[in-house]
């Protein structure tokens, strides 16, 4: 299991002291739509700078048509990013000119599907979907897989029935990880690490326990020893 620490702070430069701070640590880190509508490509460049072995994952969850997510899924491949990530909603035929259109870049980005946000609860999302967050899981977790995604952002609970559903090798990435059973703020499917790891996720992300501690160093020191 991977720590992948998000870079949520309201500036690039805070956000840059935090990654000075963990960059000793073989750690992953998230870039989502406040930083990088804010910084673009200059976050990621400055944050190879910082340690070049840090490994980014740019969390924009893609979602439009289809020739459109092919052309920023190559875009995105250009920019030195280790993993990004698409809307499974969005559709088999979107899902796979993605696909189709990074398969020959070298060293491409991993590619995982968002399923269902860690935001929503049962009630919020049947409202929406029509179905159970179980249920409907699976069935992206199923459509992801066939079209040959790298894995799935989900979380905890869902994460060990989509392996049985795939394979083990397909990746599961938790946002809303709360360590240390920390406040869950605007998640609904938190889990702490012993939930995380019961349930075989390959990625935890951790966001405001690291970033808002006061020690975000020793904050990451303990989860590291604890996965």
């Amino acid at each position: 299991m991977k720590l992948c620490v998000a870079l949520d702070l309201p500036t690039l430069e805070e956000n840059l002291n935090l990654a000075n701070m963990l960059k000793e640590f073989d750690i992953w880190l998230k870039v989502g739509f406040r930083s990088y509508i804010r910084d673009g490509k200059k976050i990621i460049e400055e944050l190879k700078s910082i340690n070049p072995n840090f490994k980014i994952f740019l969390d924009l969850k893609i979602y439009d048509i289809p020739n459109t997510m092919a052309d920023a899924a190559s875009e995105i491949s250009e920019l030195g990013v280790d993993m990004f990530n698409i809307h499974i909603s969005s559709g088999a035929q979107a899902m796979k000119a993605v696909m189709q259109r990074i398969s020959n870049k070298k060293d491409r980005p991993l590619v995982l599907g968002v399923s269902v946000l860690t935001s929503f609860d049962n009630q919020t999302f049947k409202k929406i979907y029509g179905s159970t967050i179980e249920k409907k899981s699976e069935v992206f977790a199923k459509k992801a897989y066939e079209c040959k995604l790298d894995g799935i952002v989900c979380s905890a609970y869902e994460s060990k029935d989509i392996k049985e559903l795939t394979k083990p090798e397909f990746l599961t990435l938790t946002p809303g990880i709360r360590p240390f059973g920390e406040d869950s703020n605007d998640q609904k499917r938190v889990a702490n690490l012993e939930i995380a790891k019961e349930n075989l996720v390959d990625f935890i992300v951790v966001g405001r326990p690291i970033y808002l501690n006061s020690d975000p160093r020793g904050v990451v020191q303990k989860i590291l020893k604890r996965i």
